[in-house]
């Protein structure tokens, strides 16, 4: 029924643009919403002049940390929690919103070790509620320096402007929004968290027997939203469609590599899990003089943050399985964006 359905809308489609007059439609509605821009900047008034309120995006010591699901930012976020002179919020746009005591529960994952809540910097912000889209969890993931939110753009000046100290905002959800943040927040720093791919992988499966190697393409159960950030991202990236790629860890490793480019490019500062946890002192230090934070106490910070168990992945699968899907994965990027040798 569902192709059958499919089917009958395309042919209607096509004999919709089979007459003249609807292809005319057609390519208007296109050309209106493809034009250039005829200006990128704004320029004074010659008659009167006006003072900025939005200071707020131009505030220099505001802090964005980005990461995938399980890539340990929660971990990362624990040790700006840690600080004292800072609000550290934990991923602003999670469907529980974290800012609705009736909505938000009380379920902390066990994995997330030293953490007993993700909310109590979110209390007396019910206001949230009137800018927060939970769309924003699932749509329109890529988004460039000229995209337009502007709830999205309120909801995080709200965070900043009653943050006590220094905001610090932790987001899984950000990492192809990067373009688009950098330009709302010229002077804020950035820092980006990923993780080895394969033992990142490990901590996606919730159910590793019946998620092994040789069955996973067909007993794959997602439990964060790797099927749902391919979808709507397949529109920029078409490899990522299933019917495309229908391995779910090879969708799972273009995914991971995408998010890598994004955060290294905009991000000021990337750290490894792995740095971060078998280093914190010295990987702490780096942070604390990037961000010119003189009262940061890295005595604090790195006593929330615990070693990481050694490469799961090995118990998982051969080097091979993994490899044969990642060069897959390299080939076809360096296809795509042009061989950069």
């Amino acid at each position: 029924m569902k192709h059958f359905i499919k089917n009958l809308s395309t042919n209607l489609f096509q004999k919709y643009l089979s007459h003249d007059s609807a292809t005319r439609i057609f390519s208007e509605r296109v050309r209106a919403n493809t034009q250039r821009i005829g200006v990128n900047k704004n320029i004074p008034s010659p008659y009167y002049s006006y003072k900025s309120e939005n200071v707020i995006s131009f505030r220099d010591d505001i802090v964005f940390i980005t990461g995938r699901f399980r890539s340990g930012s929660s971990v990362f976020w624990n040790v700006f929690r840690a600080q004292n002179d800072c609000t550290a919020y934990y991923e602003p746009f999670n469907e529980r919103r974290w800012f609705d005591v009736k909505h938000r529960g009380s379920f902390v994952d066990n994995s997330h070790k030293g953490i007993d809540d993700y909310w109590s910097e979110y209390d007396n912000l019910e206001h949230l509620s009137n800018l927060y889209n939970e769309k924003w969890i699932n749509t329109a993931l890529h988004m460039d320096e000229n995209s337009y939110d502007i709830n999205m753009h309120a909801f995080i000046n709200s965070l900043i402007e009653n943050a006590k100290g220094r905001p610090v905002l932790q987001f899984n959800r950000i990492d192809f929004r990067l373009p688009w943040l950098r330009k709302h927040y010229p002077n804020a720093k950035f820092l980006h968290i990923y993780r080895n791919p394969r033992n990142q992988w490990l901590s996606f499966l919730t159910d590793k027997q019946k998620m092994n190697a040789v069955d996973v393409q067909n007993t794959y159960q997602d439990a964060f939203y790797l099927d749902v950030w391919c979808k709507d991202l397949s529109q920029q990236f078409p490899f990522l469609c299933p019917k495309v790629t229908p391995h779910p860890y090879t969708r799972f490793y273009y995914l991971w590599k995408l998010s890598y480019l994004y955060g290294t490019k905009y991000c000021d500062y990337s750290v490894a899990l792995e740095e971060l946890t078998s280093s914190p002192q010295q990987t702490l230090c780096k942070i604390k003089n990037l961000l010119n934070w003189n009262t940061f106490d890295t005595g604090n910070s790195t006593q929330v943050i615990h070693d990481l168990s050694g490469n799961k992945w090995v118990n998982y699968a051969e080097v091979s399985w993994f490899e044969q899907r990642e060069v897959a994965c390299e080939l076809e990027l360096d296809n795509y964006f042009g061989n950069r040798k």
